[in-house]
This record gives C-alpha cells, sequence and structure tokens, in this order.
C-alpha cells in the first residue's frame, strides 16, 4: 500500500512540474520532496531563489522557519525528508512594482488549488501546517492573525478529520512573529505542533528499526 500510495505522489508531481496554466507566473514550479507523510505543510508561493534553489522556503524565511522546527525536534534535512511541503501557488509570482513579491491573483490561486487538493486527498494528512495568511485563509476565515495563531482548529475532508495548526508568516520583512503578542502565541502553536501525534510519529521515525 506505502509503494502504491509513493508511486501515485510521485506521478502527482510530474504532473505538477509540467503546470503552465498561469501566464504571468515565473516557472519553475516549486514543490518539496515526494515524501508519503501524515504532516502537510502549507507555505504561500516560492519566492526569486526558491526556483534556482529548487526546493520551497530554501532562502531566508526558510532560515527562520527551520529553526521553529528545529525548536520542536526536527532538523532542516529530515523535516524536508519527512514533512509533505506544498502551497498555495507553486511558481513565483514575480516582484511587485510598489516593492516585495506580487500577491497572486484569485484566479491564481484557484488554478493551483486542484494540486493541492489532490495532495490532501493522496495523502489524506493528519496535520496540516499552514503558513502565513495566505495560506490559512485556504483553510479558515482569518480576521486578525491573533485569532488563529496559537490555535488548533479541526476540518473534515471526505470523511478524514484533519488538525489544522497555523503558523505566522517567517518572513524577515514581518515584524509580527517577533515582537508580543506575535511571539508568545508562535510559541503556542509550535508547543501543539510539537505535542500532536502526527508529529511525535516523525521524531519517532526509524526509532524502533
Amino acid at each position: 500500500m506505502g509503494t502504491t500510495l509513493q508511486a501515485k505522489i510521485e506521478q502527482h508531481q510530474r504532473h505538477l512540474m509540467n503546470c503552465r496554466r498561469c501566464v504571468n507566473m515565473v516557472p519553475p514550479v516549486v514543490t518539496g520532496q515526494a515524501v508519503a507523510s501524515k504532516v502537510l505543510l502549507v507555505g504561500q508561493a516560492p519566492g526569486d531563489k526558491e526556483g534556482l534553489m529548487g526546493k520551497p522556503f530554501a532562502w531566508t524565511a526558510g532560515k527562520t522557519l527551520f529553526k521553529w522546527f528545529a525548536s520542536i525536534g526536527l532538523q532542516q534535512e529530515d523535516f524536508r525528508q519527512r514533512v509533505y511541503m506544498a502551497a498555495v501557488c507553486r511558481c513565483f509570482p514575480g516582484k511587485n512594482p510598489k516593492g516585495g513579491d506580487r500577491v497572486p491573483t484569485d484566479e491564481e490561486i484557484q488554478n493551483c488549488s486542484k494540486w493541492l487538493d489532490a495532495e490532501i486527498e493522496l495523502l489524506r494528512p493528519q496535520l496540516i501546517i499552514p503558513v502565513g495568511r495566505l495560506a490559512i485563509e485556504q483553510f479558515m476565515d482569518v480576521g486578525k492573525l491573533v485569532d488563529v495563531i496559537g490555535h488548533e482548529f479541526e476540518l473534515e475532508e471526505n470523511g478524514n478529520v484533519i488538525d489544522i495548526i497555523p503558523l505566522p508568516h517567517p518572513s524577515g520583512a514581518s515584524t509580527w512573529h517577533r515582537m508580543e503578542p506575535g511571539i508568545g502565541l508562535l510559541q503556542r502553536s509550535l508547543a501543539l505542533i510539537e505535542h500532536h501525534p502526527a508529529w511525535q510519529a516523525l521524531l519517532n521515525y526509524g526509532k524502533s528499526e
């Protein structure tokens, strides 16, 4: 069964890598490793460095993100090998003339949503970790980040109950996670992830072999 699932994920990613539906997006498609994981991380969209590096969260924001996960027991390389890394949009949206990266349009988000939906159906994850407002909004309404960071939510998809534990975006341009109440709420979210059974299973992966 595991081999069959692995083959399906690899086939899914081959199709994903060839996607060019959004004319204003800058390829290549960026995605994580084809991991048959019960933990799914959902980012927003790759930056301009991720396409060159060939993996998500490969630059400054990634350094912060992986420090967070290292603090609850999983170093970057182990994380990449044990957690399926997805995103709301998989190509670099391009630069905003006014500064920063362009925010994907509703149409681009909709175009890419079929890939995320397929991954949720294939993996049937027990835990989804959406990172940043755009990612969190794909699963719930977000008024203020203080209302969702530090909390655990439940989602049912095709009979599969999934826990959702949101994180703020680790961007260096954001001060939210570096000042209160963001600091404390981030730590609460990380504690919830650390104690989640699916995360504990990742930490114990291979120890009994």
